[in-house]
């Protein structure tokens, strides 16, 4: 795993803080670090890369062996474990407190998947969500003239679509392998997805039970074919060749969809926020964080590493690299962002994004999610049986959760 700063241990008064990254960030961060270094001439960043397959298990394996960094980006979804086990630093004081880190800059929903048990554990560096990746052209054919708003206005697309697809063609990739399509209609309910302090599933909801009809019948009525997307050679091609005309996916495709798509698309695809039951719909906010972690020896110097790496030029600078959102609104106000037609949309779905459970079991229920998905959409069972399925695995996976509850109540 390379190191991508040069190490200081061996100059003198210099302050060196352990900085670990993940995937592309690792690579462009470094950009951004040798101004800070500058500013703060006695501190010396020292940034580790962690592949994105090998993070999770490092970061686990590093708390047991009391050998974490300083600072951290760290994904979202792996706060809530990692705050758990006690390894990160609480950060609401030092954000009070910030001339820089300004809470009601940030777009809600992801600024809460920070916040566990009502404490703070990071500050969101970039955010992603997923909304609609659309023929243009496709859709001015079946008569629609602006992207759908709502589910009914979806449906009547979606069918008018296939009309004119026939029958070798579709009008919406669903990816089978994917659990983020359905979840993304589910947060646009109102049941949460797990009840009981997040102790059980509450996938026999009637809200999470509308969601999945919906989902399933864009398969039952032809609309999306059974597949996964390693049953299809290449997404951007399938999207050119008019395979499908409504793609749910996030912002790292907008860069693969401009070199990819021929010269001849390229005014013929747009991005839309997600429909909602009644008008534009909510989805999922991911991303990942800023995290000081509790072992540092160097918090008020972390401190001011993540406070420079959340100013909002600094978020811009971040995004002209490698192309991630910010977490911030004044950081949308850059011409990069303000004027890009496929960024507008991000933009406006980042308002309405709802964080996941906050629970570190959360990733294996949400592969038990896209498990119970492809044996409804395949017809091997009925929602009746797939969603009372659901919850009892949801439940088998929370047992030690409810049990640890239950001993800290009886202290």
């Amino acid at each position: 795993m390379p190191f991508l700063a040069a190490c200081a241990r061996s100059e003198p008064n210099v302050t060196v803080l352990k900085f670990w990254a993940v995937g592309r960030e690792a690579e462009v961060v470094p950009a951004l670090l040798a101004d800070f270094e500058r500013e703060h001439p006695g501190l010396r960043v020292e940034v580790q890369a962690l592949p994105l397959t090998a993070a999770h298990e490092k970061f686990l394996t590093a708390f047991a062996g009391d050998a974490l960094p300083d600072v951290a980006q760290l994904g979202n979804t792996w706060l809530p474990e990692l705050a758990t086990l006690g390894a990160l630093e609480p950060l609401q004081e030092r954000v009070d407190a910030s001339p820089v880190v300004r809470q009601d800059d940030y777009f809600p929903g992801i600024w809460d998947t920070n916040v566990i048990d009502g404490r703070l554990y990071g500050v969101p560096w970039y955010v992603d969500t997923r909304l609609l990746f659309y023929r243009k052209d496709l859709l001015a054919q079946a008569g629609f003239a602006e992207p759908p708003r709502d589910w009914d206005e979806w449906r009547q697309a979606l069918a008018a679509i296939k009309r004119n697809a026939g029958p070798d063609k579709y009008a919406i990739l669903l990816p089978l392998n994917e659990y983020e399509p359905l979840l993304n209609l589910a947060v646009q309910m109102p049941d949460p997805l797990l009840r009981e302090r997040d102790t059980r599933g509450n996938f026999e909801s009637a809200g999470f039970r509308r969601a999945f009809e919906f989902y399933l019948d864009m398969f039952q009525q032809d609309w999306a074919p059974p597949m996964s997307a390693t049953q299809i050679s290449n997404v951007w091609d399938e999207f050119a060749k008019g395979f499908y005309a409504f793609y749910i996916t996030g912002p790292w495709n907008v860069g693969e969809f401009r070199r990819r798509l021929p010269a001849e698309l390229q005014d013929d695809w747009g991005t839309a926020p997600l429909p909602g039951p009644d008008g534009p719909g909510a989805a999922v906010g991911g991303g990942s964080s800023l995290v000081m972690f509790a072992s540092s020896a160097r918090k008020p110097e972390v401190w001011q590493l993540i406070e420079f790496l959340s100013a909002p030029e600094q978020q811009r600078r971040l995004h002209e690299l490698c192309g991630d959102l910010p977490p911030r609104r004044s950081s949308w106000n850059a011409p990069a962002l303000a004027d890009d037609r496929y960024a507008r949309a991000f933009r406006d779905q980042l308002e309405r994004v709802k964080p996941t459970p906050k629970i570190p079991e959360w990733e294996r229920i949400a592969q038990e999610l896209r498990l119970a998905a492809e044996r409804a959409v395949r017809g091997r069972e009925p929602l009746d049986q797939v969603l009372p399925q659901l919850d009892a695995r949801t439940d088998a996976i929370l047992d030690k959760r409810r049990w640890m509850l239950a001993h800290e109540a009886a202290r």
